[in-house]
């Protein structure tokens, strides 16, 4: 079935918000940092998690388990992609936002709850496993969900600010909160506590997060552009793949050294430093919560001149920067937390050109009919392959002996997408609520 939107679809004016869009744009950014804080929390406590679920005679082998839990979510993403970016094309935006955090929330109070293998054996692992699924589930269409929303409420010409800049740093807030979160109670309960039972605390304050998410996105409206279709695909994914090839395969792209540079510097670094390299757990955290502070300030700044000077140029820089500088940065890591703080900071700083760019150009790529679906699939699938299992490949090529590989594999990750941003069309023009049959695979 085709989609069309209304000859008589409202216009925007510049500078102007859509009916409801700036509360609607702080409900939904809240509940972005609810789902991203409890995402974080579950690769920011791997390390301690560990021991209580799979116990090993080497704590490292207890890690690289808990570790390979938090990348299976991954492997559930592109089911939530598929899936409930479905429902959001078809139904509407507003009630995926609220199941995917119904569904976070229940997930993170089970794992916050959960029993450890000392007291129920191997099922602690198999609920574990099972939360991280539904975790991925959830996460798998808020990326896409929340900037498509974001984007189509933006006032014309703040597209990137809104879907790019300002949700990107709600995503950022959530997880810097899982770092202050972590790092209050590790320095109230002390290190032996939060290795055996402090780590549920993040968990359970997570929860309680997601009743005040929830609270906000049932005030949600839906968003003109979705609303003013007269009819609604029958199945989105499938028709974006048929007439959006090129979007699609852009998607990809675009995300490929994104994904892999993000879930190595934005979640992982920390718990590879204290691994690895012996930085302590206090200077781990603080130079973590350091860094993650510049990333958020900076990346409305950013979303803002994209919708001056393009979206390329943004991504272009990240791109550049990686290809040029993984290599150097990994190797000034030292068992120093100042060390992990400039490396974090400097490899933070050079994401933000993909962060606060990268959701909003992606949704530029497709029409409203397709766009949460269009993306999250080839999304979620190269999220789940190259970005959740980063942190696991560079753990095992450490322990092998190997480490020294992997920023060569940033870097040749960063490459592949630099290659895609400095091929792709500027897309800063495109109309978010224009006819999508006046809309060609670009």
């Amino acid at each position: 079935m085709s989609s069309t939107t209304s000859s008589g679809t409202p216009t925007n004016t510049a500078g102007s918000a859509r009916p409801g869009g700036r509360r609607a744009l702080l409900a939904l950014g809240l509940g972005n940092t609810v789902e991203w804080y409890d995402w974080q929390a579950a690769g920011l406590l791997a390390a301690l998690m560990g021991p209580h679920f799979f116990p090993a005679t080497d704590p490292l082998s207890a890690t690289l388990s808990a570790l390979a839990v938090f990348a299976v979510g991954f492997a559930a993403r592109p089911v939530g992609g598929v899936l409930l970016g479905t429902v959001a094309d078809r139904v509407g935006r507003r009630a995926v936002m609220l199941l995917s955090v119904a569904i976070m929330a229940v997930s993170t109070l089970v794992i916050a709850v959960l029993p450890t293998y000392s007291q129920i054996g191997a099922w602690a692992g198999v609920v574990l496993v099972a939360c991280r699924l539904a975790q991925g589930i959830s996460t798998g269409v808020e990326a896409p969900l929340s900037t498509a929303y974001a984007a189509e409420l933006a006032p014309a010409g703040h597209e990137g600010r809104w879907g790019g800049g300002v949700i990107s740093m709600f995503v950022n807030v959530g997880l810097l909160g899982a770092s202050l979160v972590s790092f209050a109670a590790s320095g109230l309960l002390g290190n032996s506590a939060m290795s055996e039972w402090g780590w549920r605390l993040p968990f359970v304050f997570g929860a309680l997060l997601a009743v005040v998410a929830l609270y906000l996105r049932a005030r949600l409206v839906e968003s003109t552009a979705f609303t003013a279709q007269r009819t609604r695909p029958e199945r989105p994914t499938l028709r974006a793949f048929r007439e959006h090839p090129g979007a699609v395969a852009r998607v990809v792209g675009f995300t490929v050294g994104g994904t892999v540079a993000y879930y190595t510097f934005a979640v992982y670094l920390p718990s590879y430093a204290q691994q690895v390299k012996g930085v302590p757990t206090s200077s781990a955290l603080w130079a973590s919560i350091a860094a993650q502070v510049v990333l958020v300030l900076i990346l409305p700044p950013l979303g803002a001149l994209s919708d001056r000077i393009g979206r390329r140029p943004l991504l272009i820089y990240f791109g550049t920067g990686f290809v040029l500088l993984a290599v150097p940065l990994f190797a000034l890591m030292s068992a120093s937390g100042w060390s992990l703080f400039l490396v974090m900071t400097v490899g933070l700083v050079l994401f933000a050109g993909y962060g606060a760019v990268a959701p909003v150009a992606m949704a530029e790529l497709f029409p409203t009919s397709v766009r949460t679906a269009g993306i999250g699939l080839p999304y979620a699938l190269t999220v789940a392959i190259f970005g959740g299992t980063a942190p696991y490949l560079v753990t095992a090529l450490s322990e092998s002996g190997r480490g020294a590989v992997f920023p060569w594999y940033l870097a040749a990750a960063c490459l592949v997408s630099l290659v895609v941003y400095a091929t792709a069309r500027e897309t800063r023009t495109v109309d978010l609520t224009a006819d999508p049959a006046a809309q060609s695979d670009r």
